[in-house]
């Protein structure tokens, strides 16, 4: 067996797990846009790994501008556009709390970030950072739809996910690990393998990191603080019609944001971090 490190050095791999119903989620994700936001056709997206939204998004007709930390990943992303689709696509190497193009400010009718990705952002700085450059991208009637996963904070026992996919001729078996929150550090250590089996070959793609712990009630005060409220909140079945009802807790939570009205932007015109 190969062994090897960082799952975001192999993209292929990764979308193999997490690539398997992007048009179902764009259908949810623009349905929302049009219900809560503008419905119009400028799209962002924060750590668009590999591109399978950028491309579904441009396939339909929209203009996106996507970026991420991982250059292998962009290079991924950039591969699968077509000719027509990359007139479209702006892509950019940067990470969440840093993100801002002056000539997208006020004109994003749509970001979204699903896949617990915000989490990565590893303090309340960076965090708030990332939300408010983001608000200030978006249309005053735009919506930012993020996806993450809540911490129980009573939780004494580690958590594990597992899945299986096809691609080619390869199978690939997914298992993530998230331990015991650490309410006073507010993370939680993270490890995920994926094995990769098929003719002539056998990898091992293993990967630590740890992931910033948030509850309901430190999630509400950190988007007040930047700015945004919320509009409605969805489970992961990407249901548009069964928006959670009012004081439903759940931890997989999806978030529907839109700037505050009248909402003072700092002094710099950027945000904080």
């Amino acid at each position: 067996m190969e062994r090897l490190s960082d799952w975001y050095d192999h993209p292929e791999y990764y979308e193999a797990i997490f690539g398997t119903d992007t048009e179902r989620e764009m259908d949810f994700l623009l349905e929302v846009s049009r219900r809560y936001g503008t419905g119009g056709k400028q799209l962002l997206e924060p750590a668009c790994g590999a591109g399978r939204f950028v491309a579904e998004a441009a396939r339909r007709g929209y203009q996106i501008v996507g970026y991420d930390i991982s250059e292998k990943m962009l290079a991924h992303a950039r591969r699968r556009l077509t000719p027509a689709q990359r007139r479209r696509v702006r892509l950019h190497q940067a990470r969440m709390e840093e993100f801002y193009q002056s000539e997208l400010e006020g004109k994003v009718d749509l970001a979204f970030n699903l896949v617990s990705t915000f989490r990565y952002l590893d303090s309340e700085k960076a965090a708030l950072a990332h939300l408010e450059g983001t608000r200030r991208l978006l249309n005053p009637e735009g919506v930012y739809v993020l996806g993450f996963h809540l911490t129980d904070y009573e939780r004494e026992k580690a958590e594990h996910e597992r899945w299986v996919e096809r691609l080619g001729k390869d199978t690939v078996v997914c298992n993530t690990h998230e331990g015991v929150p650490d309410p006073r550090l507010r993370r939680s250590a993270m490890r995920n393998r994926l094995r990769i089996t098929g003719p002539g070959k056998d990898l091992l793609i293993e990967t630590h990191w740890y992931f910033r712990t948030y509850d309901l009630a430190q999630t509400r005060r950190l988007f007040r603080r930047a700015g945004l409220q919320v509009l409605a909140v969805y489970d992961f079945d990407y249901q548009v019609d069964a928006p959670r009802k009012r004081g439903e807790i759940r931890l997989d939570s999806i978030f529907v944001l839109q700037p505050v009205k009248n909402k003072n932007p700092s002094p710099s015109g950027r945000g904080t971090g």
